[in-house]
């Protein structure tokens, strides 16, 4: 609730009618005043002339003339305290952590949920004036299993800083013993929700039917074994963070039930009617391709952009061969008997960890750690290393982003042509509406059946220009409608 003395004008940088129209009316509701602008240069002319009248701004990524990232570069050279909502929706995605890096405050997923845009506009008002120390104002310890001075490290290090007191949803990409739920602890952690609780449910462990009433509970009755009401994981941790691991293996079926919590915060029990209210900030990780998966019709692609607001990647052990070292005497300290000092790495062992592949990342070098504690023998250690360190690697999935060994490059052909038919059959269609309304990329959304901002991200994406010249010679035909790409 506002108090009648705080006046706070809220601007609004959106190039859609609908949308804009929908903020405008819904900040008005709240009891804001609106100040509208239809591109980045308006934004900019309305700060100049009276921004310190401004309160917060929120600003689309996506727009003509001058887009949001480019705006929010201009904002930050104006006013360093101004609170920034960036509005990301499917052609946005990649932008995220850039925007976040130029100072972005927070963020709010198309389409803007009425009760997410208050309390982010909330939080923001409440952070006003100290906007870029609020984050760090009692920064916690960086889990010191992910330091590194590794550039990669580095720049997660960063982005965990700036996005850990967020509320958007992230997705943790990287090889199984990576680190990534200690990374999602690591946000959590330093979010406001660090006193409530942090629950974690591995998606590829349990059938799916299991899954899903660990999930969301279940009535007395419900099912044979059923003998009383069973609370979900969404319910226990109401107010914190689930992590849901391997989320690449989710049961199709699981996935929408899934995406109707991320979109509308409610759910209902296995076998109840009765609608739970809910809110617990989703995490998601996986060591799949989620984008392969999509095309092979294993994974939801509107789920997808809900979950992949902040995309982090954590790279393998291998790829990040300067902090073997320093890493396994961090865990060596860890696990050394209280008050006995840590003993120290002889230089054959050392060679031996630094010349091996780590297939197991992190967690492998933990075992071997503890080896060492236990055995004592760090000559049969470095031994079993070399021996090890001289096979091939067994093929392993990797998320998208990662590096592999030369032993792990084999592609598959016939994905491959899968994937350039998709984007031959989509480029084909994006250059048919185009042409059949003289390039009208509004008209040309409506009549492909999908929305505006994802016609834009999929012409960048698939390198579609406005261009005549590109028109395919049977472009004429009537295009099919497209896949919207979800929010």
């Amino acid at each position: 609730m506002l108090l009648s003395d705080q006046k706070c004008t809220i601007l609004v940088g959106e190039d859609e009618p609908e949308v804009l129209s929908y903020l405008e009316t819904a900040l008005k509701c709240m009891g804001y005043a609106v100040e509208s602008a239809r591109d980045g240069d308006e934004v900019l002319a309305c700060l100049r002339s009276g921004g310190s009248e401004i309160t917060a701004v929120l600003l689309d990524i996506v727009m003509l003339n001058r887009d949001g990232l480019d705006t929010l570069r201009e904002i930050r050279s104006l006013d360093r305290q101004l609170p920034v909502i960036m509005l990301s929706g499917a052609s946005s995605t990649l932008n995220v952590v850039t925007a976040m890096k130029r100072g972005a405050t927070d963020f709010l997923a198309k389409p803007v949920a009425h009760e997410d845009l208050r309390e982010v506009i909330r939080r923001a008002i409440e952070a006003k004036g100290t906007i870029h120390a609020a984050p760090q104002r009692n920064p916690k310890p960086f889990p010191d299993v992910l330091l590194g001075t590794n550039p990669r490290m580095k720049d997660l290090q960063v982005v965990v800083g700036q996005i850990g007191w967020s509320e958007v949803p992230v997705l943790i990409q990287g090889e199984t013993g990576s680190g990534k739920e200690v990374l999602a602890r690591a946000l959590h952690a330093q979010s406001p929700r660090a006193n409530k609780p942090f629950l974690k449910l591995n998606c590829a462990a349990l059938p799916s039917e299991l899954v899903e009433s660990e999930l969301f509970g279940y009535e007395r009755g419900a099912f044979t074994g059923a003998f009383q009401r069973k609370p979900g994981k969404f319910e226990v941790a109401e107010g914190g963070t689930i992590l849901l691991d391997e989320i690449g293996d989710m049961d199709v079926r699981l996935q929408a039930k899934l995406l109707q919590v991320l979109q509308d915060h409610e759910f209902q029990r296995i076998g109840g009617k009765e609608t739970i209210k809910v809110d617990v900030r989703i995490m998601a990780a996986t060591h799949r391709d989620l984008e392969k998966a999509i095309i092979e019709g294993t994974f939801r692609e509107d789920l997808y952009y809900r979950l992949n607001v902040i995309n982090l990647k954590v790279p393998p052990l291998r790829d990040r061969k300067e902090d073997i070292v320093p890493l396994a005497e961090f865990l060596i300290k860890k696990h050394t008997a209280g008050g006995l000092p840590a003993p120290p790495i002889p230089l054959g062992l050392k060679h031996a960890m630094m010349t091996y592949h780590w297939p197991g990342n992190v967690r492998e070098l933990e075992n071997y750690v503890r080896k060492f504690l236990i055995l004592g023998d760090p000559e049969s250690l470095a031994s079993e290393l070399h021996a090890k360190a001289i096979k091939p690697m067994r093929p392993m999935p990797i998320a998208e982003g990662h590096s592999q060994p030369a032993e792990q490059t084999e592609s598959s052909p016939i994905l491959e042509q899968v994937t350039q038919a998709r984007k031959q059959a989509e480029t084909d269609a994006i250059l048919a509406a185009l042409n059949s309304t003289r390039w009208n990329r509004k008209q040309a959304a409506a009549l492909l059946k999908i929305d505006y901002k994802a016609l834009l991200y999929k012409m960048k994406k698939l390198g579609v220009e406005d261009r005549p010249d590109l028109i395919p010679a049977d472009a004429t035909a009537a295009p099919k409608q497209m896949s919207a790409g979800g929010y």
